[in-house]
């Protein structure tokens, strides 16, 4: 757990704005196409940054940079995330949380004293495919009540699936609409093969087609308000 990195400017975290982004340390999925390898495995290996110091250092550049994203690993597993999101927003910033959603307590807490202005939450797969692609068995009833907590109360968010050819395929992706049928928003994001990735074979992969999540997201109109292709 605790803060491994800071990010001082984004153009890509948060969308619609400007941001720094917070990375905690520590998972509980072996997604096999994850690019930040080191935070889920070695997290206790890596030395925590200081909060004072981040806390400080985001709040004096506030006018500048006006948002933050806190993402991970998986930032909900944090035992200190709740207080440091409390202080960001005495601050004043907008704060964007992603999240896998296998801890919606933390989300319903979070959004019920409106500390989160916007929610990304990690889609792996259909239900019936989770674990394979979260890389461990998956409290699924946990999955589609952070889903659930999100659309009712987050005053802004996103669902978002990154496309790894060979593991999801095209009804997959249908079959994942199906299940977030009447959200606001889903993203498509294509996997690009990259080092380190927790399962290394996946490197050599090839990356998945921008057209084939473009066709796709017409299609996934019929169930979803938003679908858009973040390339």
């Amino acid at each position: 757990m605790g803060v491994k990195g800071v990010q001082p400017v984004s153009l890509v975290d948060y969308p619609g704005s400007i941001c720094s982004t917070v990375f905690f340390g520590g998972c509980n999925f072996r997604c096999p196409f994850c690019h930040n390898a080191k935070l889920v495995k070695e997290a206790g290996t890596l030395p925590d940054e200081n909060l004072e110091e981040i806390l400080a250092f985001l709040a004096e550049r506030r006018h500048l940079v006006p948002a933050v994203c806190i993402t991970g690993g998986e930032p909900t597993l944090a035992p200190e995330l709740t207080g440091f999101i409390r202080r960001l927003k005495r601050t004043g910033l907008k704060v964007k949380l992603d999240t896998n959603g296998t801890r919606p307590e933390v989300l319903r807490a979070l959004l019920a004293e409106r500390l989160v202005d916007y929610v990304a939450m990690d889609v792996k797969a259909p239900l019936a495919k989770y674990g394979l692609l979260a890389g461990r068995p998956v409290d699924l009833q946990a999955i589609r009540t952070s889903i659930d907590v999100i659309r009712t109360a987050a005053s802004a968010y996103e669902f978002r699936t990154t496309v790894v050819p060979g593991l999801l395929t095209e009804q997959d992706l249908f079959t994942i609409g199906r299940e977030l049928a009447g959200s606001d928003k889903y993203v498509l994001q294509p996997f690009r093969p990259t080092h380190p990735l927790l399962d290394p074979e996946l490197e050599l992969a090839a990356p998945c087609p921008v057209s084939f999540l473009e066709k796709a997201a017409e299609k996934l109109q019929t169930w979803i308000k938003v679908v858009e292709v973040r390339a």
